[in-house]
């Protein structure tokens, strides 16, 4: 190793070695001192003034509008339509009709008398298949005027032929049929038995 380079790399290390100790001497030197004194500013309190609180309350009445001069216009009394006791509620299918008959009635005093008869559905698979038919159904008249215990006593196409397709459209029908009760003896009476053909027709253009 060359001795003049290990000389000057010792010389250099001395030197900082010495530098380093100087300077963390200064420091030390430098915070061991006491701080320096700053002159203090105290803040004034703010104080607010009395202040005296009214709450004010609206007393004054509302004025009362004056009354009109001309009077209001006299409304119309309503007009209701008095329902046929003779001929029932008529619900025509889109391509389709049913026809409600009665048959068998006794219309003396007291008797019973049909008020509301209902127009039956068109079965939709009767319609599809271009079936025609009528059905008959037999029940009891309520003293309320209302229809019990509805069945198919026979249901027929127009060509002869027994079916059941109409049946369920038939007996919904006649369960909405509304009767003035039979009267006995000023006392309303059940009536068994009463039968109804109700036919189902294709509407005809």
């Amino acid at each position: 190793m060359n001795p003049v380079r290990l000389l000057g790399a010792g010389t250099l290390a001395v030197a900082t070695t010495f530098g380093l100790i100087f300077t963390m001497h200064q420091l030390i030197q430098a915070n061991m001192g006491a701080p320096e004194e700053k002159e203090q500013f105290k803040v004034a309190d703010v104080v607010m003034p009395e202040q005296k609180i009214e709450t004010q309350y609206d007393t004054t009445k509302p004025v009362k509008p004056e009354d009109p001069e001309t009077p209001p216009p006299e409304m119309p009394e309503p007009e209701f339509e008095e329902p046929d006791i003779d001929g029932g509620i008529s619900i025509s299918a889109p391509k389709a009709s049913g026809g409600v008959k009665l048959s068998g009635f006794s219309f003396g005093e007291g008797d019973y008398l049909p008020i509301v008869k209902v127009q039956p559905q068109y079965p939709r698979r009767a319609l599809q298949r271009g079936m025609e038919g009528y059905v008959i159904v037999e029940y009891t008249v309520t003293t309320n005027g209302s229809v019990r215990d509805p069945i198919v006593i026979e249901a027929f196409t127009l060509d002869g032929k027994p079916t059941s397709v109409f049946n369920r459209a038939a007996l919904k029908s006649a369960l909405k049929y509304k009767y003035k009760p039979r009267v006995v003896d000023g006392k309303p009476t059940e009536v068994p038995n009463v039968r109804t053909k109700i036919s189902f027709n294709m509407a005809k253009d």
